[in-house]
Parts: C-alpha cells; sequence; structure tokens
C-alpha cells in the first residue's frame, strides 16, 4: 500500500513542478529591461562630461537610484523627463509582475523599450 501512495505523491509533486515551469514570472524580463537600461546609461555617460562631487558624496552613503538619475539628468545624459518615464513604467511593469499579469508587465516594459529608444 505504501508503493501507491508514493506513486501518487510523486504524480502529484511533477504535475506541480510543471506546471510552474510553463510560468514565465515576468521579473526576468523586467531584469533584462533593467540591464539594457543600465548599459545604456553607461555608455551614455561614459562619453558625457563629468560633474564635480557634491558634498552628499562624502557624507560615506549610498548614491541612490534617484540622486544617480537625478545627477545624469543635470549632465544631459538623460533628461528628467524619460528618467521620470522609465521609473514610472518599471514600477508598473513590477506591480503587474507582483499580481501576475503577464500583458500588464510587458505593455509598461515595451513602454520602458520607447522611451529608451527616444
Amino acid at each position: 500500500m505504501a508503493v501507491p501512495r508514493l506513486l501518487a505523491i510523486s504524480a502529484i509533486i511533477l504535475a506541480l513542478s510543471v506546471s510552474t515551469s510553463y510560468a514565465v514570472p515576468c521579473s526576468q524580463q523586467i531584469d533584462r529591461m533593467q540591464a539594457k537600461f543600465d548599459a545604456k546609461l553607461e555608455a551614455r555617460a561614459a562619453v558625457a562630461p563629468s560633474a564635480p562631487e557634491s558634498p552628499a558624496a562624502t557624507a560615506h552613503h549610498q548614491p541612490t537610484p534617484n540622486s544617480i538619475a537625478g545627477a545624469e539628468a543635470k549632465l544631459g545624459i538623460v533628461s528628467p523627463e524619460q528618467v521620470t518615464a522609465i521609473t514610472e513604467a518599471f514600477e508598473r511593469a513590477r506591480e503587474a509582475d507582483r499580481a501576475g499579469d503577464q500583458s500588464a508587465c510587458e505593455a509598461a516594459l515595451s513602454e520602458v523599450q520607447h522611451t529608451l529608444g527616444q
């Protein structure tokens, strides 16, 4: 009797693992798009002029994404409008991912892609 029960449990575990492998989390797409965005910013920053170090930079604090984006916007690497649009689109994508809404996540990432292309 133990063998049929073990087989039934194994079959259930196998079915669950197969069904979850077909679910494509949008978080992987978000990570890829974030890496693409970061690479584009780095490429632009490499050819842009540098700015003097701010007093906040000497306070032994880690920079936040917003402070980095603000500095890059001041240098003309990325416009403030692009930063706002991309930040909001990434947040919508993350919210959609948490909600399991693949199409909304993909739409938000498409907006990021479009804004990056400008």
